[in-house]
């Protein structure tokens, strides 16, 4: 077992889900209660990293991040340092492969809260903001566990975007996904076999509490 290198995963995958939290409460609420006409571009665009293969987008996040791009010029104006092989370049790249886990799940949530429960809670008094706290979030929390579950396991998984920004730096940018496509590569087939059952393992556990939280939730509601 590569303990470094799922150090490395498991910080992505944890930082991955806390930071596109706000996000994902915020595009999918938007989303699910907005009527324009440009919805349908939004929706596109966000569920866009679904459809490209990961080393396409994990190309055009390299080029992004070059010290010659506007942006990746930026940062290194700002911090003194590039982003392409570096830590902070692969969550940057985590955060964009991963927004469709992040909002998808719930948007969901949100269309599924009735309209009209929320015009009760205006003309009860409570504001917009009181009414999302206390009687919105209470029931599309499973939404929002889902979609920090899935963003967490399938950070875990990524391989072709990591790589393609991030190389295999040791300790730094080497994640476990990384790790075993190098003990394949190298014919340590047992292993690449222990920590693609650790993997295994880490996601299968992360997905059963999703559902078996909603499956709890849905189970009181009735």
């Amino acid at each position: 077992m590569d303990w470094t290198a799922l150090s490395v995963s498991l910080h992505l995958a944890a930082l991955t889900a806390l930071l596109l939290l706000p996000a994902g409460l915020w595009l999918g609420r938007a989303l699910a209660g907005s009527r324009s006409r440009a919805k349908p571009l939004g929706e596109a665009l966000i569920a866009l990293p679904l459809v490209m293969p990961p080393t396409v987008l994990g190309f055009y996040l390299m080029q992004a991040f070059g010290l010659e791009a506007p942006f990746g010029g930026l940062w290194v104006r700002l911090f003194g340092e590039g982003l392409n092989f570096t830590f902070e370049g692969i969550l940057l790249a985590s955060l964009v492969a991963n927004l469709p886990f992040a909002v998808q799940p719930v948007q969901r949530a949100f269309e599924a809260v009735p309209a009209n429960l929320r015009e009760a809670a205006w003309c009860s008094g409570l504001s917009p903001l009181h009414t999302l706290w206390r009687i919105e979030l209470p029931l599309v929390w499973p939404g929002i566990v889902s979609a920090m579950a899935l963003t967490f396991a399938h950070t875990l998984g990524e391989f072709g975007v990591i790589l393609m920004v991030g190389g295999a730096i040791d300790g730094e940018t080497r994640t476990l996904a990384i790790a075993i496509y190098d003990r394949v590569q190298a014919f340590d087939e047992s292993g690449a076999a222990t920590m693609s059952a650790m993997l295994l393992l880490v996601s299968f556990v992360t997905i059963g509490v999703v559902y078996g939280l909603a499956g709890r939730r849905m189970w009181r509601r009735a």
